[in-house]
């Protein structure tokens, strides 16, 4: 095996990947991202591979986003070149994994955020264990729900990608089932016998489907009924007013969480989830490049990364700081077409429905 931030291998008939940044989390860096790509070119030729299986090391985190801190130290160096590397090698990859046309399996036992999604959630099978915890949360930071995940969170029902792209709530693989964000559920004790099996030949839906076991109940459902009447304008302003009117301990606890967010980010992503409804996955991936563009050049994001992440006190200072005072004329350019930088995948590939 390869050593490094990601170990790539073949095994049997599976070309195998592990993100192995156990105490970072398995966050994403470029080197990841091109490992990741590299393997996946080398076994879409190679005959002797039938499918690919990723998983994350240590037991905590399949992989919880990208690498944060180098974002945001390149930010504040003003190379938005290497940081817009970055992001497009990965949406670029995202893409990847979606059209790959061999089995994609990724087995999520623990965290699964911001780029951990972006290659696991657009392959073909996402297996979920008991530790699995899906999350976008990047409106706390100043950011916004990019690797395509917004294309997703747009198609779920009653409005829960929506709920899930502004608040960054988790969800387990109970609610992650149903919703078509992990397609079965595998106990984290039968992960090994899974991840041995996936060597041999047998088509992999079948051996999911045998090692697979229910998941418990969804707790999100208890509130759909909720989300769905609050978050049904699909503007955060008028969210917030549903939910104080609502004025149940969950609706103000939601409504609590969503004036801990960055303003802009809200409005992005709100914007960013009722675009991404009529768009093709391409297209939704462009849009989320547009928008990094320019983020990665604002304020939010970097004084979000600080006030969580550095400095770890709790209290960023927003710009502008209440949703009234963003106007619909600062997203609009957060949109705006890139001309020659727009991304582009470049091999001709279809896209699966």
């Amino acid at each position: 095996m390869s050593e490094g931030e990601a170990l790539v291998e073949r095994r049997g008939s599976a070309g195998c990947i592990v993100l192995n940044r156990p105490k970072a989390l398995n966050a994403l860096t470029l080197g990841m991202v091109r490992a990741i790509s590299h393997a996946l070119d080398a076994w879409e030729r190679d005959a002797l591979v039938s499918r690919v299986v990723i998983s994350g090391a240590g037991g905590r985190a399949f992989c919880a986003g990208g690498d944060i801190r180098q974002l945001y130290e390149q930010g504040l160096a003003g190379d938005y070149t290497a940081q817009l590397t970055l992001w497009r090698e990965e949406y670029q990859l995202n893409r990847r994994i979606r059209t790959y046309p061999k089995p994609y399996v990724a087995l999520v036992d623990g965290l699964v955020m911001g780029g951990g999604v972006g290659v696991s959630l657009h392959g073909s099978h996402v297996v979920a264990s008991e530790r699995y915890s899906f999350a976008m949360p990047e409106v706390g930071i100043g950011f916004f729900p990019d690797v395509g995940a917004a294309w997703r969170l747009a198609r779920l029902p009653q409005h829960l990608g929506l709920y899930l792209a502004l608040t960054g709530a988790r969800a387990d693989a109970g609610d992650a089932l149903p919703l078509g964000l992990a397609q079965s559920f595998v106990a984290a004790s039968d992960f090994p016998s899974l991840r041995s099996a996936l060597e041999g030949d047998e088509p992999v839906a079948e051996l999911v489907a045998r090692h697979a076991a229910p998941a418990q109940p969804s707790k999100l459902a208890d509130d759909a009924p909720l989300i769905a009447a609050c978050f049904a304008s699909g503007d955060p302003e008028a969210i917030l007013a549903a939910l104080t009117t609502e004025g149940s301990p969950t609706a103000l606890a939601i409504r609590a969480a969503l004036l801990t967010k960055s303003p802009t980010s809200l409005a992005i992503a709100a914007r960013q989830i009722a675009r991404c409804g009529s768009l093709s996955f391409d297209d939704a991936l462009r849009l989320d490049f547009r928008i990094v563009s320019r983020l990665c050049r604002g304020q939010d994001f970097y004084e979000g990364v600080r006030a969580l992440i550095i400095d770890k006190d709790n209290r960023p200072r927003w710009r502008p700081p209440i949703l009234a005072e963003v106007s619909a004329e600062a997203i609009d350019a957060y949109f705006a077409p890139l001309g020659a930088s727009e991304l582009d995948f470049g091999d001709g590939a279809n896209e699966r429905s």
